[in-house]
């Protein structure tokens, strides 16, 4: 039903980009940035798009150029922006090619992904910000916060965070959902104490998502799905 992902290289300011795309797009799609420290293949990020093709929509899974360009340290967040702007005017045929998307768009991201993503949304029109992991402040410096980013935006947000997460835990407010999976880490690793397993931290973000797609953009649910 959601077919293949293929791959789909995007010309930005920055360098190259590289979008994994996979859908039907018709109801909207859902487009998930990586941290600074991995890539695409982060479990959370799994876990988003499965939740996304779960409730019908398409997904696009992006890879910044200083990654694609086999850089090992994240560029400053004025570029990573540049270059997430043109990766949305790609998909959504603002550049004047063909566009992929079709419908509303949710933008997020874990980590640094999910600060570009809540930085640009207003500029790009999403309907809403996932934000994954979502670094309130740097590790043991409460003082740098980052929350001014996280209230940016003016459309719904859902913040999924690790109960142990170092960077901080963001809490709920006007606009801004949180759910914290207990046990989890910054990378929603968990501890053999916890007595919970990768798959069951996975289920439950997947669920939490796909909850909040339902209602952020008013899709049925799955048939035979309980969301949260």
């Amino acid at each position: 039903m959601s077919g293949t992902p293929r791959e789909r290289t995007i010309t930005t300011p920055v360098g190259s980009a590289r979008a994994w795309t996979q859908g039907p797009y018709g109801l909207g799609a859902l487009v998930l940035g990586h941290g600074a420290g991995g890539g695409v293949d982060a479990p959370d990020l799994r876990a988003a798009r499965d939740a996304a093709l779960a409730v019908g929509l398409g997904v696009v899974l992006v890879e910044q150029p200083w990654r694609v360009a086999g850089r090992r340290v994240a560029v400053a967040p004025p570029r990573l922006d540049q270059a997430w702007l043109a990766v949305l005017a790609d998909l959504t045929g603002q550049q004047g090619g063909p566009g992929l998307v079709q419908g509303p768009v949710v933008v997020g991201g874990r980590s640094a992904g999910a600060r570009v993503a809540c930085r640009t949304a207003t500029q790009v029109g999403a309907a809403g910000v996932l934000a994954l992991a979502f670094p309130l402040h740097p590790p043991g410096r409460p003082d740098r916060t980052r929350l001014p980013e996280l209230r940016q935006p003016s459309v719904p947000r859902l913040v999924v965070q690790g109960d142990r997460d170092a960077f901080g835990l963001p809490t709920p407010e006007p606009g801004v959902e949180v759910h914290l999976v207990r046990g989890a880490d910054h990378g929603f690793a968990v501890r053999r104490a916890d007595a919970r397993s990768a798959d069951e931290v996975a289920a439950e973000v997947r669920a939490a998502v796909a909850g909040w797609l339902v209602r952020v953009l008013g899709l049925a649910a799955p048939d035979g799905q309980m969301l949260t």
